[in-house]
């Protein structure tokens, strides 16, 4: 499996988006509020299958600042608190590439679960 290396990582703090392009020429525009309820922690993920946590009320949240993590991450720390997961370069442009079903299955699961954004 090939790993797509980022060329460019912009933060855009007004319309609130992380801006990522990839060395096969993919640009993404990936949302705040996506990338926390998606974050790759424990926290948000579990253990294990059926452990992960849903994240309600995110959808104003903002992104304080970015670190890169070795030459494979990114540190990402939200204005929540949240700050411990690392999005590895594989995972952000998996996540990119499935933006429209994976953000499609939060709702759904938001709505099941009677809690909002």
């Amino acid at each position: 499996m090939i790993i797509e290396q980022p060329t460019e990582i912009t933060l855009h703090q007004q319309s609130k988006l992380l801006e990522i392009a990839f060395e096969d020429g993919s640009r993404f525009r990936l949302p705040f509020e996506f990338l926390r309820v998606h974050s790759p922690s424990a926290e948000v993920r579990g253990h294990g299958p059926g452990q992960e946590v849903l994240q309600a009320g995110k959808k104003n949240v903002s992104v304080l600042g970015i670190e890169p993590v070795g030459s494979y991450a990114l540190k990402i720390d939200f204005d929540d608190g949240h700050d411990s997961g690392l999005y590895s370069w594989d995972y952000l442009y998996n996540l990119a590439k499935n933006q429209d079903a994976l953000w499609q299955d939060y709702l759904a699961r938001l709505e099941a679960a009677g809690a909002s954004r």
